[in-house]
């Protein structure tokens, strides 16, 4: 059966076939925008979900990628002490310039260009993940391991945690 891939979709399934894997991207027929939407959508839990947060060097204008799970959010002291400099969220136009994808289908893999990239270390406890697949409605499912090894990731501690 071929489904025909909106044009974001395909480049990121060609993207992932040239990386060597076969999964596949799933395009819904709603936005699976918010980290809950694609989790309904892919009936797993909300934790299984990977969001692509972009983030800007506050001096170097280089661009962080965060895959963190969908039920946590992003401690940016954290991410800046990685990155050694301050952090701030990148712009909408930033995003799309780094990753060639607009904010809310930003896929793991086929950007525009390299960045560096740290993963969420409770991402690990699931056997299975879903990422975003270039747009608002698409994504796919693969392992943390395949994810890592795809992005070249760092394992780290990213999320917020109570005072």
């Amino acid at each position: 059966m071929t489904t025909h891939l909106s044009n974001s979709s395909q480049k990121v399934q060609d993207a992932l076939r040239a990386l060597g894997y076969e999964f596949t991207v799933l395009e819904s027929p709603a936005h699976t925008r918010t980290a809950q939407q694609a989790a309904d959508f892919a009936g797993c839990q909300l934790g299984q979900i990977t969001k692509s947060l972009i983030f800007k060097g506050s001096q170097s204008g280089k661009a962080i990628l965060v895959l963190t799970s969908g039920s946590n959010r992003v401690d940016e002291r954290l991410i800046s002490s990685y990155a050694g400099e301050p952090i701030g969220r990148a712009d909408p136009e930033f995003v799309r310039a780094v990753t060639g994808f607009a904010i809310g289908g930003v896929p793991p893999i086929g950007h525009l260009q390299p960045m560096e990239t740290y993963l969420d270390e409770d991402l690990l406890q699931y056997d299975l993940i879903w990422a975003a697949a270039g747009t608002p409605n698409s994504i796919f499912a693969l392992s943390p391991a395949d994810l890592r090894q795809m992005t070249g990731g760092k394992v780290a501690i990213v999320k917020e945690t109570a005072p």
